[in-house]
């Protein structure tokens, strides 16, 4: 098995994309031969679910703030953005 994670593969989304498909392909590959059970059929799964959360991550992190949001980051003292833990 020769997929690994590293900074190159997981840069980008069109990457990030890339190396989902190639890391299924690969554990697919490597569950035919080495049956469904082994070690390194777990492994490659395990490799695509790491990358498959990844993508997640980087989605999550792109959402845009809502207007309340951006305007209590430049003004986090006004009345709007006050917090009250009661």
């Amino acid at each position: 098995m020769t997929t690994s994670l590293n900074s190159s593969e997981t840069a980008g989304t069109a990457n990030l994309e890339e190396a989902i498909t190639s890391a299924i392909t690969e554990a697919r590959t490597t569950c035919e031969q080495d049956g469904s059970n082994s070690a390194d059929c777990a492994v490659a799964w395990d490799i695509v679910e790491e990358l498959q959360a990844e993508k997640a991550d980087q989605q999550q992190a792109k959402q845009k703030k809502t207007s309340l949001e951006n305007y209590c980051d430049t003004n986090p003292g006004s009345v709007e953005c006050l917090i009250y833990d009661v």
